[in-house]
C-alpha cells in the first residue's frame, strides 16, 4: 500500500492530468472510513481515502471523485452530490458516482421457488410461510444451508 506522501504524489498527478489544475493541500489514508471511498474535508481541503479501495482497479475513479469535490470548491461551484456542477464534472472526467463495495457479504442461505427455481441468496433466514417467490409467487424451500 502507499505511504501518505506517495497517496498524495498520485492524486496530485491525476488532478493534473485529468484536472489541469494542482491539487495543493494533503491526502491521506483513513483506517475508520469503512463504506465510504473517500472524504473531502471544505474546512482544510484534505482528502480521506479507504485503505481497502487500494487495491480496487476502480481507485483511480474514486480519486477523481473526492477531486472533483475539491476543484469545484476552490472555484467556488457547486460541490456537493446533489449539484448539477458535480455531475457533470464527474461524467466529463470519468469519476465514479458511487464508491465499489468492499464489503464480502457471507451467503449462508440459499431459498429456491418450487415453481420456477429462482434462487434468492440470503444472509439471514427467511420466515418460508410468509414470503413468496418475487417472479411467480410460489412457495420458497430452503436449498442449503451454510451452517
Amino acid at each position: 500500500m502507499l505511504t501518505n506522501q506517495e497517496l498524495t504524489a498520485k492524486v496530485k498527478e491525476i488532478s493534473l492530468t485529468y484536472f489541469k489544475q494542482s491539487f495543493d493541500h494533503e491526502a491521506k489514508w483513513n483506517q475508520r472510513l469503512r463504506t465510504t471511498g473517500g472524504r473531502f474535508f471544505p474546512k482544510d481541503l484534505h482528502l480521506d481515502f479507504n485503505p481497502k479501495m487500494a487495491e480496487l482497479k476502480d481507485f483511480e475513479g474514486v480519486i477523481l471523485h473526492e477531486l472533483t469535490h475539491y476543484h469545484l470548491y476552490r472555484s467556488k461551484r457547486g460541490y456537493k452530490h446533489r449539484d448539477a456542477d458535480f455531475k457533470r464534472l464527474l461524467s466529463q472526467v470519468g469519476g465514479l458516482r458511487y464508491a465499489p463495495s468492499v464489503i464480502d457479504k457471507k451467503i449462508k442461505y440459499y431459498y429456491s421457488c418450487q415453481n420456477c427455481g429462482q434462487l434468492y441468496p440470503r444472509q439471514r433466514k427467511i420466515d418460508t410461510k410468509k414470503y413468496r417467490c418475487g417472479k411467480c409467487r410460489g412457495k420458497l424451500i430452503l436449498k442449503t444451508s451454510g451452517n
